[in-house]
């Protein structure tokens, strides 16, 4: 019997200024929505609710429309 073989590839990227902005935004979105899912995962716990990873992800997506950021 052949062992899997394991390759590694190692990639470098040079974004140009716009991109460094672009990707700064991009992951700092992804801060607050993982935040907003910790924070409401905590207040469920704190109330004696177990929510879903699905209900979850609602709620975030609700609470995100309800803002002017989010809403377009």
């Amino acid at each position: 019997m052949l062992s899997p073989v394991h390759v590694r590839y190692r990639y470098r990227m040079y974004p140009t200024s716009r991109q460094v902005q672009m990707l700064a935004w991009t992951f700092g979105c992804a801060r607050v929505v993982f935040n907003d899912c910790i924070r409401l995962r905590d207040e469920a716990h704190k109330a004696g609710e177990k929510l879903s990873d699905s209900e979850i992800q609602t709620r975030v997506i609700t609470l995100a429309k309800q803002t002017p950021s989010g809403s377009g």
